[in-house]
C-alpha cells in the first residue's frame, strides 16, 4: 500500500518551495531570450544546431539566452516530474495530487508550444504580420503565468502554516479582494504577453501622459496603441486594487502577522512594477529594464496568488489535521 500522509513533510515541502523558486530562472531568462530578439537563435529544437551543447552558445549572447533557456525549461520539467510523482506516493490529500498531475501537464505542454513555436516560426498565417510560430508565443508567456501559480499552491499547501493552521482565518471582503487581485494582475500579464510580442511596448513613448505635450488619451489609435493603453489602465487599476486589498489585510486581525504584514510587500511589488514601466519608456526599452519588469510582473502575481489562497485555507480544509 502507498503510505500518504497530510502531516507536514520537510523534504516534500522544500522540493516543492525550490521548484517554484526555479521558475523565476526560467522566467527569467524567457524575458531575456524575448527582450534582446534571440527567440530564433536556434532554428530547430529540441537540439540546438543539432546538439544539446552547440557552439558558441557560452560566446554569443543570443544563443546564449535561448539555449539557456531550453536548459532550465528541461531542468523545470524534470523538477516537475519529480514533484508529480513524490504527491502521488506520499500526498493524501486529492487535490494536491491533482495539482501535481496539472503542473505536470502544462509543463510538458509548454514545452511542445515553445518547440512548435521555433518549428512553426516560418509558417504565415494570411490577414496577419505576425507568423504561426511567433503567435504561440503569447499562449506561451500567459501559461507559463498559470503554471507558477501551480507551483506556488502546491508550496503553499505543503507548508508547516498551512499544514499546521496556524495563519488564521481570513474575512470574507480579504478573501474576495485577494482573488479579484490575482484575477486583475492575471488579465494584466496576458495583455502585458500580447502587447510584449506585438511590438508595442513603445506604441505610446510618453510617459505619464500619452502625448508629449501632456495629454491623456493617444493623438493617434492602432492597435499596438489600444495595447499599450489598455497596459496603463490595467496597471492604474490594480494600484488601487491592491492598495486597497493591503489595507484591508494589514486591519485583519484575525490574520496571523506574517500574513498581514504581506500587505507591504504587495504594495511595494506593484510600486516597483510601475517604477520599472516607467523606466522602459524612458529608456526606450532598455533590455535590462524589460526583462525585470517581465520577472517582477510574475513575481506580483505569484505573491499575489499566494497570499490570497492562504486566506481560504480554511475552506479548503476546515478541520485541523
Amino acid at each position: 500500500m502507498t503510505n500518504r500522509t497530510k502531516s507536514y513533510q520537510p523534504a516534500l515541502a522544500w522540493f516543492a518551495a525550490l521548484g517554484s523558486a526555479w521558475v523565476f530562472v526560467l522566467v527569467a531568462l524567457g524575458a531575456f531570450t524575448t527582450s534582446i530578439g534571440a527567440g530564433m537563435a536556434f532554428a530547430d529544437w529540441p537540439l540546438s544546431n543539432g546538439s544539446v551543447n552547440p557552439h558558441g552558445w557560452l560566446e554569443e549572447i543570443d544563443k546564449f539566452a535561448e539555449h539557456s533557456h531550453r536548459l532550465s525549461g528541461t531542468m523545470m520539467g524534470l523538477i516537475t516530474i519529480v514533484l508529480a510523482f513524490w504527491l502521488h506516493r506520499r500526498e493524501e490529500r486529492p487535490w494536491l495530487r491533482k495539482l501535481g498531475g496539472w503542473a505536470l501537464g502544462i509543463v510538458i505542454f509548454q514545452g511542445v508550444l515553445g518547440g512548435t513555436r521555433v518549428l512553426f516560426d516560418r509558417v504565415h498565417v494570411p490577414g496577419f504580420e505576425m507568423s504561426f510560430g511567433q503567435m504561440l508565443r503569447i499562449p506561451h508567456g500567459v501559461l507559463a503565468q498559470v503554471y507558477v501559480g501551480v507551483l506556488f499552491a502546491i508550496a503553499a499547501g505543503l507548508s508547516r502554516p498551512w499544514i499546521e493552521n496556524t495563519l488564521g482565518t481570513a474575512s470574507p471582503r480579504v478573501r474576495r479582494l485577494g482573488w479579484w487581485c490575482a484575477v486583475l494582475l492575471f488579465v494584466q500579464l496576458t495583455i502585458a504577453a500580447t502587447m510584449r510580442h506585438n511590438y508595442a511596448g513603445l506604441a505610446i513613448p510618453t510617459f505619464p501622459y500619452s502625448t508629449a505635450d501632456g495629454g491623456l488619451l493617444p493623438a493617434a489609435w492602432d492597435y499596438r496603441v489600444a495595447l499599450q493603453f489598455a497596459h496603463r489602465i490595467m496597471a492604474a487599476a490594480i494600484a488601487l486594487g491592491v492598495a486597497a486589498y493591503g489595507h484591508f489585510l494589514l486591519r485583519d486581525k484575525a490574520l496571523a502577522p506574517v500574513l498581514r504584514g504581506a500587505s507591504f510587500l504587495l504594495v511595494g511589488l506593484v510600486a516597483g512594477q510601475i517604477y520599472l514601466g516607467a523606466q522602459i519608456i524612458w529608456t526606450g526599452r532598455s533590455v535590462y529594464m524589460t526583462t525585470g519588469h517581465v520577472i517582477l510582473g510574475a513575481l506580483t502575481l505569484a505573491v499575489t496568488f499566494v497570499v490570497a489562497f492562504f486566506t481560504h485555507r480554511g475552506s479548503m480544509e476546515p478541520a485541523n489535521p
